[in-house]
C-alpha cells in the first residue's frame, strides 16, 4: 500500500503541464475549425444538393 501511495504522490505536481496541454489542444481545435469549417460546410451542402436534386 505504501508503494502505491508513493507512486501517486510523484505525479500530483504535474497539473500545470496538463493545463497547458489542454489549452494548447483547445487552441488548435479552434484554429483548425475556423479554417476548415466553411470548406466542410460547403462540401456538406453540395452533397445534400446532389442527393435531393436541388
Amino acid at each position: 500500500m505504501r508503494t502505491l501511495r508513493n507512486g501517486w504522490s510523484d505525479e500530483r505536481g504535474d497539473v500545470p503541464g496538463w493545463v497547458l496541454i489542454t489549452l494548447m489542444t483547445a487552441g488548435l481545435v479552434i484554429v483548425i475549425w475556423g479554417l476548415a469549417g466553411p470548406a466542410l460546410a460547403n462540401v456538406f451542402q453540395q452533397a445534400i444538393a446532389r442527393v435531393t436534386g436541388f
